[in-house]
């Protein structure tokens, strides 16, 4: 039954209406047409306009009277979200965001791996987009100067990763830009080659501008308590205790390890290491993949496989959501991830893999898990099923809110559930779902150790967590190649308080299951696990605190 909207729908919407002409870049993100010709203001009077919406929202939305649970939902929601955004603005902690993976230098560029490029109509509206870059690349580097003069320059680290970044895209030989134009219509071609070369000499310009802070950046990697926790509320949706999560961190590090070990003997024999298991693992030639159109294969196919699997028994999987393109990204950084569906639909969910430059080979036994992760019953069914659940969420529940811990903690529930339904009874491909949530475990460790100054155990070095000894946590737990591991350690020093998001998420929402489930069987019923996926993910993305309260 499709619900009658209300006054609390109208606020939401107005204000998702609002803010997509203000931030066009996420309005090609949520899929919403109209938009993708523009680019963001980044300055700092584009941040502003972007607050004082955040702010009217917030005030509509007290004076609102909710009409009924749906409506109190959005407005915990909305309320919890825009407040936690508001705290780190009021802080200075968004107004020139820098870091290696996931700031306005990256986010220029990747917004085009988003766009339609079908029609000579597609090209031109790319071709506006890029003329539209330099401004939006002159407005970041006016944020960048105007925290600076206040005293926040991003450390020396991530300032100099900036620079190699900005100055790769600032090359012709390297830059994606005149590589990705060259695909166009031969009709566009001067157009778009002009558009490419003035998105080349604004990232050169970017890349000046980092120089000429880089004197200025401090050495220190650590955020601090007081940031820290600002930020981890952000990305969790939820207030923990950070020194209880860091003890519980190292706790669960030594779980995995000793439930990876016991798997290992079975692969590798009495006495095994997990090393020894790995090499097995890779020199097994059934578990080998070469090249990426094998690759983009056996992503496709295993994500196939697990959508038909699970419909109809674990989970009811929408129609639409059935379709799930598996992609290489354009990208060379090493990182996987997924990319929602448009709200028309007509751009379905994508998972990406973006290969490093020279990578041929790849084992399926370590990213079996990672398919389910980013696809079914993963992000694809998470925040697909918000997009086609129009019956019951306005527009900005269902594609508007993310919150890190909700999102990245299904994402990891979604891997357990996985094994615990017998999808990775294959010791290999379990050894791959713990050797992740290993990794998982590290990143609680290494993010809340290093930017809280916690001690460090003895065997990385005792004292206090520095960047050194977290590489050192790093090469003992993260199985994976040292360009790889090093991206990571630089990202985890450069955006305090997302990496733990995915563990602790996982963390809160087994609590909230075991909690339901504990409700329904105190009260003489049985606990319809399947039910409850459903219910939970119709509710789309909310702040882990809200849902536990609904759920």
């Amino acid at each position: 039954m499709t619900r009658t909207p209300s006054a609390v729908d109208r606020i939401a919407d107005d204000f998702l209406a609002h803010y997509v002409v203000l931030d066009p870049v996420a309005a090609t993100e949520m899929g919403l047409k109209g938009h993708d010709h523009e680019m963001t203001d980044l300055s700092p009077a584009g941040h502003a306009a972007r607050g004082a919406l955040g702010r009217e929202a917030l005030q509509a939305l007290a004076a609102a009277t909710p009409a009924d649970d749906t409506d109190r939902v959005t407005i915990d929601a909305m309320t919890d979200t825009l407040r936690t955004q508001l705290a780190l603005d009021d802080a200075g902690e968004t107004l020139a965001p820098l870091n290696n993976l996931a700031s306005p230098l990256q986010g220029l560029r990747d917004v085009f791996d988003l766009m339609a490029t079908d029609t000579d109509e597609d090209w031109a509206t790319i071709a506006a987009r890029l003329r539209a870059l330099p401004a939006a690349a002159a407005g970041y580097a006016e944020a960048l100067r105007t925290a600076a003069a206040a005293g926040r320059v991003p450390a020396v680290r991530q300032v100099e990763e900036g620079i190699r970044q900005a100055s790769e895209l600032a090359d012709p030989a390297s830059s994606f830009f005149p590589t990705f134009v060259a695909g166009g219509p031969q009709a566009l071609r001067a157009e778009l080659d002009a558009a490419a070369a003035g998105a080349v000499a604004a990232y050169g310009a970017l890349a000046g501008v980092l120089r000429e802070l880089a004197p200025r950046a401090p050495e220190r990697d650590a955020f601090g308590r007081d940031r820290y926790t600002l930020w981890s509320r952000y990305f969790i949706g939820a207030t923990v205790d950070l020194d209880e999560t860091y003890a519980w961190g190292l706790e669960q590090l030594a779980a995995i390890t000793a439930e990876q070990t016991t798997i290992a003997r079975r692969i590798a024999g009495p006495g095994a290491t997990v090393e020894e298991a790995i090499a097995r693992l890779d020199a097994d030639p059934a578990r080998k993949l070469h090249g990426t159109q094998a690759l983009q294969q056996w992503m496709q196919s295993t994500a196939d496989a697990a959508i038909a699997a699970l419909d109809g028994t674990h989970f009811t999987i929408a129609e639409p959501l059935h379709r799930l393109e598996c992609r290489i990204a354009p990208t060379q950084t090493g990182g996987i991830y997924y990319t929602g569906p448009s709200n028309d639909l007509s751009r379905p969910g994508r998972m990406w893999w973006s290969v490093p430059p020279g990578v041929e080979d790849f084992d399926t036994w370590r990213e079996r898990t990672t398919v389910y992760h980013e696809g079914v019953p993963g992000h694809h069914l998470q925040v697909g099923t918000a997009v086609v659940n129009r019956d019951e969420l306005n527009d900005f529940r269902r594609l508007a809110m993310w919150t890190s811990g909700h999102g990245e903690g299904w994402a990891l529930y979604a891997e357990r559930l996985m094994a615990d339904l017998g999808f990775l009874d294959d010791d290999g491909d379990r050894l791959g779902m713990l050797d992740g949530q290993r990794m998982r475990a590290t990143r609680v460790v290494f993010d809340i150790g290093v930017h809280l100054g916690l001690p460090a155990p003895e065997e990385y070095g005792g004292g206090t967590w520095d960047a050194d000894k977290a590489w050192r946590l790093m090469q003992r737990n993260v199985h994976m190649a040292e360009g790889f591991n090093r991206f990571e350690w630089l990202r985890y020093l450069g955006w305090a308080g997302q990496a733990p998001s995915y563990l602790v998420g996982q963390r809160l929402w087994q609590q909230i299951r075991d909690e339901a489930r504990a409700s329904a069987e105190g009260a003489g019923e049985t606990f319809d696990l399947a039910a409850f996926h459903q219910r939970v993910l119709n509710l789309g993305s909310l702040p882990l605190e809200v849902l536990a309260t609904v759920v």
